[in-house]
């Protein structure tokens, strides 16, 4: 098939050689593992995976499962130069052999589609942390990019050799780097192909190296990038109003203010909320009709809520949260979004 299996590894619980193993029963022989700083005693565990055959590559340091699979790549070009695509797979023994090899056939197809391999998170025996975090993932991955993905953390993907020099030029060196992978690969509109697998988690995953905090974090940072951007927008907006209106009367000060704190909201937006590679006139143009937009929905809203036997702040403050949470996917969706590249 001409694929290769790639396994980035932090400190291998003793699954590794089996993986390793499997996959080269299942057919599966070109095999390149990544150890990404491990401790000196896990040593034995990358010798035994290179004794059976896989190409091994080490960081001298943790550098992250992003950087792990980064690394990979590139050495997956070096070392089988004929390659049709890479199948990344953990280590650990959640991705089962004949998983993995599924996973490539479907990779291998004529259309050559971007694989996932999907799991089932309604079983009974899903950690909860596992169950919860896939499901808040999945829902904010479908509203910022229209299309369902039942499992968005998934290890085990195939990805097709034209998809690979974009992939490596993508941010992120850790768990989040597999998110913004998923996300521009569908902003490309690539073909997308789930293959559903087996979901196995032994000792309640025990194993991972994901840390719940940290590492959550950096998958959401899209969406907690914008949130800062927009308090930051909201100082602005107060601190040059405050000024102004030293010199000025309220209402001019409140316009010059707030199409100063709009444009700052926008750079942001544009380059460090959603990192847009392609910056265009017309984004721009879009975002000062959505900020109007937003701003009529804002009045109309509480003027038609101002019947409830609320407090007409706390009414301005839900119906600004509402529009908050709805202008963070306009704006991921319509402005912000990556014009389709030909990469077929």
């Amino acid at each position: 098939m001409g694929v290769v299996v790639l396994i980035p590894s932090l400190n291998p619980d003793g699954h590794l050689a089996a993986v390793v193993a499997g996959c080269r029963e299942e057919g599966l022989t070109d095999i390149l593992v990544v150890d990404d700083g491990s401790a000196p005693e896990y040593r034995p565990a990358f010798d035994e995976a290179q004794a059976l055959g896989a190409v091994v590559l080490r960081h001298s340091v943790n550098q992250g499962k992003g950087a792990a699979l980064k690394t990979g790549i590139r050495g997956a070009l070096e070392q089988f130069p004929d390659l049709t695509g890479v199948v990344t797979a953990d280590g650990d023994g959640q991705h089962l052999p004949r998983d993995i090899r599924r996973v490539a056939e479907a990779l291998a197809e004529e259309s050559y589609p971007f694989v996932l391999g999907v799991r089932d998170f309604s079983l009974a025996h899903i950690p909860w942390r596992s169950r919860v975090g896939n499901r808040i993932t999945a829902a904010l991955f479908r509203l910022s990019t229209g299309v369902s993905c039942p499992d968005t953390q998934t290890g085990l993907r195939g990805i097709p050799r034209e998809l690979l020099a974009r992939v490596l030029s993508l941010p992120g060196e850790r768990y989040e780097y597999e998110t913004n992978m998923l996300s521009d690969v569908v902003s490309a509109r690539y073909p997308l192909e789930m293959v559903p697998i087996e979901t196995v988690y032994e000792d309640n995953n025990r194993g991972s190296h994901f840390r719940p905090i940290i590492d959550s974090a950096r998958i959401y940072q899209r969406p907690l990038k914008y949130a800062a951007s927009s308090v930051a927008g909201c100082v602005v907006d107060l601190a040059l109003f405050t000024l102004l209106t030293l010199w000025w009367d309220v209402m001019p000060a409140t316009v010059l203010a707030r199409c100063v704190s709009g444009y700052v909201n926008f750079k942001l937006n544009q380059r460090w909320s959603f990192q847009v590679r392609q910056r265009t006139h017309s984004q721009f143009v879009k975002y000062v009709v959505l900020c109007v937009c937003v701003m009529l929905a804002s009045g109309g809203a509480v003027s038609l809520l101002r019947i409830l036997p609320l407090p007409l702040t706390l009414i301005k403050v839900l119906v600004d949260t509402v529009l908050f949470v709805i202008n963070y996917f306009i704006q991921r969706r319509f402005i912000f979004r990556e014009k389709s590249t030909e990469i077929f």
